[in-house]
C-alpha cells in the first residue's frame, strides 16, 4: 500500500506520545513492504525532506501569517500540510489510504479525503473532554467539535484501548463497529545492552535510597500531585526512598512548591527534560516506576517501565487498567488516591520476590502483546477495511447514478410515447 501519515509531531520533534507511535508504526509498515510518506511540522533547523530509513518525511513550515492563538496556528499548519500532500500526489499519484493522527491534522485530512476520494483512517490518541474532565471553555469546545468532525469524516477510526472505544463512542455517537481497538506498542530493543549505571544514578539518589520513578509530561491529568502527596506515608514505611520526577510541563513550579510545602523537598528530585538515552538509563536505575494518571487513554510509559524490568505501579483507569493485572505483572492503585498509591509502592519495596515475579511477567506480556509486528498487521487490516468500504460506497454511488440515468431515459421515453400518441390522436380527428 501507499500510505500517507499526517501528524503534527515526528522525531526528533517529540511533544507527546504521537511522535513515537507514528515513527515505530511507519518503520514496521516499511518492513512489511508498504510505502509510507509522512507529512508533519518543520521545527527549527530540521530538513524539509528526509528519508528516514525508508520512511519519506516531508516537513512544512508555519510561515508568513502569524496567528493570534494556538487554534489559528493549527489551522494554518493544516493549510500548509494539505498543500504539501497535494504537491506529492500530483507528482507521485494518489495514496491508497490517509492515516490522520488526532484533531491537529483534521482539516488537512478531510480536505485530502474529499478532494482525492481517498479512504481516511483516523487515530484518536486522546480527547479534549478526557484531558480536561469535560468541556469548560470555547477553545476546548472547538477542539472537541474538531475531534467529532475527524471521526465523522473518517472511513474507520482507531483507538488504543477498550476504554477509549467506549469513551469515543459515547462522546461522539459513532457506530460501534466503526471503532477499531489497536494498542500502541514499544520497540522491544529499547533496553538491549543497557545496565544499571551507578554513577548516573547517583545524580538523582544515593546508593542506599530506593528510587521511585515517574517519567512523562508534568500536567494535571498525569496525577503527579497525588504521587507527591503519597510520599509522607511511603517515607514513614520505608525512609530510604527518593522520588525522581523526569519530564517537563506546565505544572513544574506548582509541584516543586507542593513538595516544599509538605517538607519533603529533599526527597523529591525534578530532573527536567531527559533525552531518549537518559530515559533508558534512568529506567534501569529505578526500583519502582509509578504512573498515577487520572486520565490515560493508553500509557506507553507503563510499557517502558515493564520492558525495562522495573516493577510498575499504575492507576486503575483507562488503558493503564487494561495493561496491568494487579499483583501479577504490576500493581494498581485507585486513581487520585495518595493512600492507595503509597500502599502499592510499599508492597513492591517490601516484597522482593513478588516484585521480581511481577517484573518478569510484565516483560513477557509486553513482548507478546505490544510488539509492532502484530500492531502493524492490525493497522493494515483496518486500512483494508477502509479501502473496501470506500470501494463499496463508490460502487453504490455508480449504481445509483446508473439507475438515475435509466430512470431519466425511461422518463424521456414515456414523454416521447405520450407526445406521439397525442399527435396521432389529434391527426386522426383531422
Amino acid at each position: 500500500m501507499k500510505i500517507l501519515m499526517l501528524t503534527w509531531e515526528y522525531p526528533p520533534r517529540i511533544v507527546g506520545g504521537i511522535a513515537r507511535v507514528v515513527h515505530d508504526l511507519s518503520k514496521r509498515l516499511i518492513k512489511d513492504g508498504h510505502e509510507v510518506t509522512v507529512v508533519t511540522y518543520k521545527e527549527g533547523d530540521l530538513p524539509e525532506y528526509e528519508n528516514d530509513k525508508g520512511v519519506e518525511v516531508y516537513r512544512v513550515e508555519n510561515y508568513m501569517i502569524h496567528p493570534n492563538n494556538f487554534v489559528e496556528w493549527v489551522l494554518q499548519l493544516n493549510f500548509n500540510m494539505a498543500a504539501k500532500a497535494a504537491e506529492i500526489m500530483n507528482k507521485k499519484g494518489k495514496f491508497d489510504v490517509i492515516h490522520a493522527h488526532d484533531w491537529l491534522v483534521a482539516s488537512c485530512a478531510k480536505t485530502l479525503k474529499q478532494a482525492y476520494k481517498v479512504p481516511m483512517v483516523a487515530t484518536i490518541h486522546a480527547t479534549e473532554a478526557g484531558r480536561n474532565s469535560g468541556i469548560h471553555d470555547e477553545t476546548q469546545r472547538y477542539i472537541n467539535d474538531t475531534e467529532w468532525m475527524l471521526t465523522y469524516e473518517a472511513t474507520e477510526v482507531i483507538v488504543n484501548s477498550n476504554f477509549m472505544k467506549g469513551h469515543v463512542q459515547s462522546l461522539f455517537g459513532l457506530p460501534f463497529d466503526k471503532i477499531n481497538v489497536v494498542p500502541n506498542g514499544i520497540n522491544l530493543t529499547n533496553f538491549n545492552g543497557i545496565e544499571r549505571d551507578y554513577d548516573f544514578r547517583r545524580q538523582y539518589a544515593m546508593d542506599n535510597e530506593k528510587m521511585i520513578l515517574y517519567v512523562g509530561r508534568l500536567v494535571y491529568e498525569k496525577g503527579i500531585q497525588h504521587l507527591i502527596s503519597a510520599m509522607p506515608k511511603i517515607l514513614n514505611g520505608y525512609n530510604d526512598t527518593k522520588l525522581v520526577i523526569a519530564g517537563k510541563g506546565g505544572m513544574l513550579e506548582d509541584l516543586k512548591a507542593q513538595a516544599q510545602a509538605m517538607g519533603i523537598a529533599n526527597k523529591v528530585y525534578f530532573t527536567g527534560y531527559l533525552n531518549s538515552k537518559q530515559v533508558q538509563k534512568i529506567y534501569k536505575c529505578a526500583d519502582v516506576a509509578v504512573f498515577p494518571s487520572t486520565y490515560e487513554p493508553f500509557g506507553i510509559v507503563a510499557l517502558e517501565g515493564m520492558l525495562a524490568g522495573v516493577p510498575t505501579v499504575v492507576s486503575d483507569i483507562g488503558g493503564l487498567d487494561e495493561i496491568v493485572d494487579h499483583g501479577v505483572n504490576g500493581m494498581k492503585c485507585y486513581a487520585g488516591n495518595p493512600n492507595s498509591i503509597a500502599d502499592s509502592v510499599l508492597t513492591v519495596l517490601y516484597d522482593k520476590q513478588l516484585s521480581a515475579n511481577m517484573a518478569k511477567k510484565a516483560k513477557q506480556k509486553v513482548k507478546e502483546e505490544f510488539n509492532w509486528t502484530k500492531i502493524a498487521q492490525d493497522t493494515h487490516y483496518t486500512y483494508e477495511k477502509a479501502i473496501c468500504k470506500t470501494m463499496a460506497e463508490k460502487q453504490q454511488e455508480e449504481i445509483a447514478q446508473e439507475n438515475a440515468k435509466k430512470a431519466e431515459k425511461a422518463k424521456n421515453t414515456d414523454t416521447e410515447i405520450t407526445n406521439l400518441l397525442s399527435f396521432k390522436k389529434k391527426h386522426a380527428y383531422a
